[in-house]
């Protein structure tokens, strides 16, 4: 009796401990502390990293993607070479955008871990910061505008199928901020 009344005590308390433990356990190791190993690597090719959810998600296809599905959507030889032609510039000025905002966020990783940051620098880093999540952001979501602009209807409708997005076309789209509820 007394042996499981001591389990309980020593499990409750490896319980408590765990509990404790911070969700950031382990992030500390990491290069710059604020960005996911898979974060910064997206940085440094150029990745999507969500940016153009907005569009991706209401019919607007991505040309990463598009070339991923030439076959399926049966592209002509323009479509194909002009969807190229987005999909690099695109990646090229990501790449160039993730390189300057992963510089800034090891800046401001250097600055918390020498203790030597002040708010002025604090202010100018992520000013910089926002600016630059801004122009990569456009950069992603202007891709999908140009590639939308290359393809059929039927073409978006197939692709939108093969992505697996379930919602109707873009003619049913329904406006959550026109109703009113009490």
């Amino acid at each position: 009796m007394r042996g499981e009344f001591l389990k309980g005590v020593l499990l409750c308390a490896f319980s408590t401990l765990c509990l404790a433990q911070s969700p950031y356990s382990g992030e500390e190791l990491r290069e710059i502390k604020a960005l996911s190993p898979e974060r910064v690597v997206g940085y440094k090719e150029g990745q999507g990293l969500g940016y153009a959810k907005a569009a991706e998600l209401n019919h607007y296809p991505g040309p990463r993607h598009v070339l991923d599905l030439q076959r399926e959507l049966n592209l002509s030889g323009e479509q194909l070479e002009q969807t190229d032609v987005i999909y690099q510039r695109m990646r090229a000025r990501a790449k160039a955008l993730g390189r300057e905002i992963l510089d800034l966020e090891y800046e401001l990783n250097r600055l918390f871990a020498s203790q030597a940051i002040e708010e002025t620098a604090l202010r100018t880093i992520l000013e910089q910061l926002g600016q630059l999540e801004a122009a990569l952001r456009y950069v992603h979501l202007n891709a999908h505008l140009e590639q939308t602009q290359l393809l059929s209807q039927s073409q978006r409708n197939e692709y939108d199928r093969l992505r697996g997005y379930l919602g109707g076309s873009p003619n049913k789209m329904h406006h959550h901020s026109s109703h009113h509820h009490e």
